[in-house]
């Protein structure tokens, strides 16, 4: 079949096994060369800048051919280019050229070049592409880094250079590697996935199926184009599909949310996405005043790709928008991954997402228990489709490798010709996560993703990360559930900012989180306040002990280039003491050493000292650090030691307090109150029962 006819025509899933990328740009380029391939808005707003088909075509042979004179065929290429068509150039003139591209953030002054030297290291590229600003940049502030000292640079907005035109261009198949996708890094060190010709264009055609994407969709993308989503979805995908596509500085989204409205409003839209946060971020920052200037009616398809999508924003977004002609049924929750090239499953265009209740303390047992009664938010898990074209989804024992029945909570394993051939140059961990086989029948080999979920009425559900999961007695805790509640726990804190995570203490695992605060809240932070509310709110959700809580200074917690938070990063870094703290709580000092059972005459003030010194005995709380007017869950309390407390009380006073008395809540003033009342009533009791 011609090129052209597979393009334009009816396409089967079979036909995007004989094409590449490179031949649909050389198509386009010759059937429709003046028409705009690419639309980026410079300052995020109306500075347009643009490329047709025939240009990028150009453009893409010349560096190609520049490339080719540097390099041999599957040698690496590290590209290292701010967002903006210099960078699709020069993919595309690494397609070209038979070149592997190697996706990363150009390196900056004051930030972390960690990141660039770990790949530098991994894949050993043997060109660096950039436009000539960084390259100067570079060699002006980064000399000094051995990983790039000595890597050839080839600048590709440098006028006047010389082009071999008799060099001759590869015939690039579909087995080729065509990106060295690395992978974010939230649960572990960068590794180069091998991203192949075929897989771009199998989940190109995922994608446009989908999303019911054709060439009369409009995309509208402020996603960086180094990661997985912004690179695949926001740059190839409307390439392959032939729709307009409209880039924005991903500076640009973050300052000024609205900017992404107004171009999905100026340009209708009809297609866009991206993390949970996004839409978080544009619900608090966008006003009422410029919400009237906004028309979303266009919008068929708003993606929402994030770890984890939570209802809660999506109907915060879908109420505040309600206005401006958005459909609740835009939003297209999804799921992918490095792994997979990007997409793994997605809902059906049209239908509204799925929010199913369930009950969390039966999903920690790994079971999957529906429930009709009204449950706090963190209870829905949001439905992200079902898989597309050959792809193959299963949810395995990842203990034992058996297949789950329905209803059981397992590690999801995924197949099919969106599976990527693994990491680069890393055999061992390519087949510990690409070489599932199902035990008893042998089926594989399929990706292990790493990621739990299951299915219901044949829809996935995402519900934690195996590596992320906090197992403290026995429990498994998704982070996520206990990060949702700490940001919502006091105004101080940031949305989509904090990590939860475990650490050893003493052979046990203890529960810590950071948390970064708003900027206001930076100078002069209620520590103590900020930290109560958080263990407060925790206890009440989870019964769970928070032993630390660190906050951190605005936009400071360890995240991915994506935006998820490196809970690992968090954790090593709490270990470390790395992290940017402005506060620190921790349930960990010195106790009294006098014993929490000594009887004391009774008084209101002697049961007060009574459960101060318990608390710094039993909770190993410096005594310093115990306030009456403090919540006694605020030191740690749970429902375990409550019950050891109303023990030693009843043994110390000879009356029973009910052990839910000491963690609802309640401060050591009021227990002790409450406490002298009983003792008192208990006493008046034995009086007139001697009288009697």
């Amino acid at each position: 079949m011609d090129v052209l006819n597979f393009l334009t025509n009816a396409i089967t899933e079979d036909d995007t096994y004989g094409y590449t990328i490179v031949d649909v740009l050389r198509m386009r380029s010759r059937e429709t060369p003046d028409r705009i391939a690419y639309t980026y808005l410079r300052d995020g707003e109306e500075d347009e800048e643009w490329i047709t088909y025939k240009e990028l075509h150009e453009k893409a042979v010349s560096i190609g051919k520049r490339l080719k004179s540097l390099s041999q065929a599957n040698d690496r290429a590290l590209l290292l280019y701010p967002h903006g068509l210099e960078f699709i150039k020069a993919l595309f003139g690494c397609f070209y050229a038979g070149i592997i591209a190697v996706p990363a953030y150009p390196p900056r002054k004051n930030r972390s070049l960690s990141r660039i030297r770990s790949i530098v290291t991994d894949c050993r590229p043997t060109v660096a592409l950039a436009i000539e600003k960084i390259y100067l940049l570079s060699n002006k502030n980064f000399n000094d880094v051995e990983e790039l000292r000595g890597l050839p640079w080839l600048q590709t907005d440098k006028t006047g250079q010389v082009v071999d035109e008799t060099q001759q261009l590869p015939d690039v198949k579909g087995e080729d590697i065509a990106i060295l996708q690395y992978t974010s890094g939230s649960t572990g060190t960068p590794k180069g996935v091998m991203v192949t010709h075929t897989n771009i264009m199998r989940n190109s055609e995922f994608m446009r199926q989908s999303f019911d994407l054709d060439p009369k969709s409009v995309s509208v993308c402020w996603l960086p184009s180094f990661h997985d989503m912004g690179l695949i979805e926001g740059v190839i995908q409307p390439l392959y599909t032939g729709l307009r596509s409209i880039l924005i500085p991903p500076v640009s989204f973050l300052q000024k949310p609205v900017r992404w409205m107004q171009a999905i409003t100026r340009y209708g839209g009809t297609h866009a996405g991206g993390p949970n946060f996004g839409y978080d971020l544009c619900v608090e920052k966008i006003t009422e005043a410029e919400k009237k200037t906004l028309d979303l009616s266009s919008l068929r398809t708003l993606y929402n790709g994030a770890e984890p999508i939570r209802k809660v924003t999506q109907e915060s977004f879908t109420h505040y928008f309600r206005d401006t002609g958005f459909k609740p049924q835009a939003f297209y929750p999804c799921y992918g991954m490095a792994e997979t090239t990007l997409i793994i499953s997605g809902v059906n265009v049209s239908d509204k997402p799925t929010y199913l209740p369930v009950i969390i303390e039966e999903l920690e047992k790994n079971k999957v228990v529906v429930t009709n009664t009204d449950v706090p938010e963190i209870n829905y898990q949001v439905g992200v489709g079902h898989a597309w074209i050959d792809t193959d989804i299963r949810i395995v024992d990842p203990e034992t490798g058996t297949s789950c029945s329905d209803g059981r909570v397992g590690e999801i394993w995924v197949s099919g010709s969106i599976v990527t051939k693994g990491y680069w140059g890393n055999a061992h961990e390519t087949k510990k996560t690409f070489h599932g086989y199902i035990s008893g029948t042998g089926e594989g080999p399929y990706l292990r993703t790493g990621d739990l979920g299951f299915f219901y009425n044949g829809e996935l559900f995402i519900s934690g990360r195996l590596k992320d999961l906090i197992i403290i007695r026995g429990r498994n805790i998704y982070p996520q559930d206990i990060e949702f509640i700490v940001e919502a726990s006091h105004e101080a804190l940031r949305p989509n900012c904090s990590a939860a995570f475990s650490v050893d203490i003493d052979g046990v695992e203890k529960l810590v989180i950071a948390a970064e605060l708003e900027r206001v809240f930076v100078r002069d932070p209620d520590t103590e306040g900020i930290c109560d509310s958080i263990r407060e709110q925790v206890f009440e959700e989870f019964e769970l002990e928070v032993f630390a809580v660190a906050l951190l200074r605005t936009a400071s917690i360890p995240k991915t280039s994506s935006g998820k938070i490196q809970r690992r990063a968090c954790r090593n870094g709490f270990i470390m003491g790395e992290l940017n703290e402005v506060g620190r709580s921790v349930l960990d000092d010195e106790p009294v050493t006098a014993g929490a059972r000594e009887k004391v005459p009774v008084s209101i003030l002697s049961i007060q000292s009574w459960l101060m010194a318990w608390i710094s005995n039993r909770l190993k709380i410096g005594i310093s650090k115990i306030h009456p007017g403090r919540p006694i869950v605020a030191y740690g309390m749970n429902s375990l030691k409550a019950v050891q407390l109303r023990n030693d009380f009843l043994e110390n006073f000879g009356v029973d307090f009910p052990p839910y008395l000491f963690y609802n809540k309640m401060t050591i003033e009021d227990a002790a109150q409450k406490a002298w009342e009983l003792v008192m009533e208990k006493n008046e009791d034995r009086e007139g029962s001697s009288q009697r």
